[in-house]
């Protein structure tokens, strides 16, 4: 069940295929490059990407830093690459992109809130709606990073 005003979708069209795209998409170091508040990321344990494989992203807004564990829980190359926070039973927030086409590709970039995560318990629903519209807006620049890259 999705916190309510805490789902969002973002989709771009990109001249490459859907594999490329998926290979940028689930490259956690690279991640930082694009959006305005990851930094990157490293698999924990071993992983390389598939699904129950654990990492550990990084992010920062403003003054404020912070890490986070998550776990893919889907991994098909050219289609989905999808990870949630806290547990997979019954995650914070899931985040997915999925591709469809082939060159052109839509990418859809899915941001579920399904229950608050400790962080954001403590914030007024001002605060919420805020913070919402901050993940809106980097989803796009987002999304442009990778289309860039991409197509560049």
């Amino acid at each position: 069940m999705t916190v309510e005003g805490m789902y969002h979708e973002e989709s771009i069209e990109i001249a490459a295929p859907a594999e490329s795209i998926y290979d940028l998409v689930s490259d956690l170091a690279r991640m930082g490059e694009w959006s305005p508040e990851n930094r990157g990321g490293e698999w924990l344990d071993g992983g390389t990407g598939n699904i129950g494989d654990r990492f550990e992203g990084h992010n920062k807004i403003g003054e404020r830093e912070w890490s986070v564990v998550a776990q893919v829980t889907a991994a098909e190359r050219g289609r989905e690459f999808q990870f949630v926070t806290g547990d997979p039973a019954e995650p914070f927030v899931r985040w997915t992109y999925r591709l469809a086409g082939s060159s052109p590709t839509t990418v859809t970039e899915v941001w579920d809130v399904e229950q608050l995560p400790p962080t954001l318990a403590k914030l007024t629903p001002e605060q919420l709606a805020g913070r919402a519209a901050a993940v809106r807006q980097a989803m796009a620049e987002t999304l442009a990073g990778i289309k860039a890259t991409a197509e560049g």
